[in-house]
């Protein structure tokens, strides 16, 4: 299904897609609309999206299990110098092109942490919510 869409956008069809799947809509889609409860919250491009909304890099910080050490480091990794955000035992952190480049991540001793390039799904999660709604 994706090869034959491929081909009729490259013959100039326009194709109206819907799904539920971020990495789908960011490969076959020039331009994406993300709905939540049946309004528009964001337009553009792929690219725009994740670089307006959430910025070059997400590094996503496990807090579970933490001593009062390791809740403090975590404390003052969300009040850096870009935007955050905490989902249950997870803190998000939205690193923008400058703030990656002028603030290198390090997480503090005792902090597991993943570093990854923003994705249109993190955009969804960010305008939607990260939480499953009914």
């Amino acid at each position: 299904v994706w090869e034959r869409i491929r081909t009729l956008k490259r013959q100039g069809t326009t194709i109206l897609l819907t799904t539920h799947y971020m990495d789908e809509a960011a490969q076959l889609c020039d331009r994406v609309i993300i709905m939540d409860a049946g309004r528009i919250v964001a337009e553009g491009t792929p690219v725009e999206l994740v670089a307006t909304h959430v910025g070059a890099e997400v590094v996503e910080v496990y807090l579970g299990g933490l001593g009062a050490g390791e809740a403090a480091a975590g404390a003052r990794l969300a009040a850096g110098p870009w935007r955050s955000e905490r989902v249950g035992e997870v803190l998000y952190l939205y690193l923008r092109d400058g703030e990656a480049a002028a603030h290198p991540f390090t997480a503090p001793a005792g902090l597991d942490f993943t570093r990854r390039h923003a994705t249109l799904e993190d955009v969804f999660l960010t305008l939607t919510g990260h939480a499953l709604r009914d």
